[in-house]
């Protein structure tokens, strides 16, 4: 991991922003007291850092209310029934796909 002072870190962010975008973490120093880390954000990620990385990029915003069962089923393209499994819809999607 390395380490930079606050003056060293501005003086050369762009070569410490290299060293984050390959993988490795910065600690910034305060007079001799850490007061940060910068790390590299993964677009692969945790489900919250993608979220996060998706609505700081525009494409998805944040829920303005939660959705309750009935609500989200009335949002399908079309009803699914009862007796309907993941593979069949697979199947049926690919088919229409080709």
């Amino acid at each position: 991991m390395e380490k930079a002072t606050v003056s060293k870190l501005k003086n050369n962010l762009s070569a410490y922003l290299r060293k984050v975008r390959s993988g490795q973490p910065v600690v910034i120093y305060d007079r001799d007291l850490p007061i940060a880390r910068i790390e590299r954000i993964e677009a692969t990620g945790r489900g919250a850092d993608r979220l996060a990385l998706l609505a700081a990029q525009g494409i998805t915003r944040p829920a303005t209310r939660p959705l309750s069962p009935r609500e989200l089923r009335a949002l399908l393209p079309h009803p699914l029934p009862r007796s309907a499994s993941v593979l069949d819809a697979l199947l049926e999607e690919r088919a229409h796909d080709r």
